[in-house]
């Protein structure tokens, strides 16, 4: 059998989910040849050891620093054979995250999916939260106003609106399968040849916009980037993120990051300088806050060992 499927699962410090998430790849391959590859990002709750001894089938790297989810995921990308110029082994990656859950035949459907769509290099299925509801970065618009009414909190507040509503596609129903700028690097696919083309995941990024950033790569190589929501995944979401200090931080950073690399050099500079400021704003309030909120954690801590 020729190998179908590579899929990476970037962990950190959530063995549990990971658990859940690995059981539920193993029941969905189906009739397909699939290696999966979890990366452990430095973990400090056994999660390890748990894949070696529950999982032996799985490729398991340890990395031994933390260095993000671009790099994380890249190394996995790697190990199973994809990059620049790279032939040979499976025909597409799946990027997952370890707060998934796959049905039975997610694999399977959305694997079929990129048979029946040639020019698609990418595509995601629909996320669902825990709660039923939409996860809305499952399918976003990479344009310039998108990112601009995203930023201003216009596509929050008019989220029916064809044009505020542009960057998260809320004007559409989320059973409609259509052509995005990108879909979510929680549960993403994508097609060999295009990660031949476009290159792997750009590791500038530490956490957040990378896969927004690889969706444009991959739309600037030819290809297509789909959202295909006849396949359902359960998303828990910010299961990792929500440990760290440095996640909200790393939004900002990513936002910055994103914009000089993907917009800066094609606005008008006063827009440019206006939409800086407006991250750097947003940037510096966090880093405040971050400072204060571990300082009142620690003062806390201090107070309970004394007492």
């Amino acid at each position: 059998m020729g190998l179908d499927l590579g899929v990476v699962i970037l962990n950190w410090n959530t063995r549990g989910l990971l658990r859940d998430c690995l059981r539920s790849v193993e029941a969905a391959r189906g009739h397909l040849g699939v290696n999966v590859c979890v990366v452990d990002n430095a973990s400090s709750d056994g999660s390890a050891l748990m894949v070696r001894t529950e999982f032996p089938q799985a490729l398991l790297i340890e990395s031994p620093v933390n260095r993000g989810y671009a790099a994380g995921n890249n190394l996995g990308l790697r190990a199973l054979g994809f990059g620049l110029g790279q032939r040979g082994g499976p025909r597409f990656a799946l990027l997952l995250n370890p707060d998934t859950v796959v049905p039975a035949r997610a694999l399977v459907d959305m694997v079929a999916y990129m048979g029946a769509h040639p020019r698609c290099g990418a595509a995601g299925p629909k996320l669902v939260l825990p709660s039923g509801e939409l996860d809305l970065a499952c399918r976003r618009s990479l344009a310039f106003d998108a990112f601009v009414y995203r930023m201003l909190g216009l596509s929050q507040l008019f989220p029916r609106s064809r044009r505020f509503g542009q960057y998260n596609l809320t004007y559409l129903s989320p059973d409609v399968e259509t052509e995005v700028g990108s879909v979510v690097g929680a549960c993403m696919l994508v097609r060999r040849e295009a990660i031949s083309q476009a290159g792997l995941l750009d590791e500038a990024f530490f956490m957040y916009g990378e896969d927004l950033d690889w969706a444009s790569a991959i739309r600037r190589a030819g290809w297509q980037v789909r959202y295909n929501p006849a396949v359902t995944v359960l998303h828990i979401k910010r299961a990792a993120s929500r440990q760290s200090h440095k996640a909200q931080i790393a939004f900002h950073e990513a936002m910055l990051y994103f914009f000089r690399k993907h917009y800066a050099a094609s606005v008008p500079r006063p827009l440019g300088w206006l939409v800086l400021l407006g991250i750097y704003l947003n940037l510096h309030w966090t880093r405040l806050r971050e400072h204060f909120t571990r300082r009142k954690l620690a003062a806390r801590a201090e107070a309970a060992i004394q007492a």
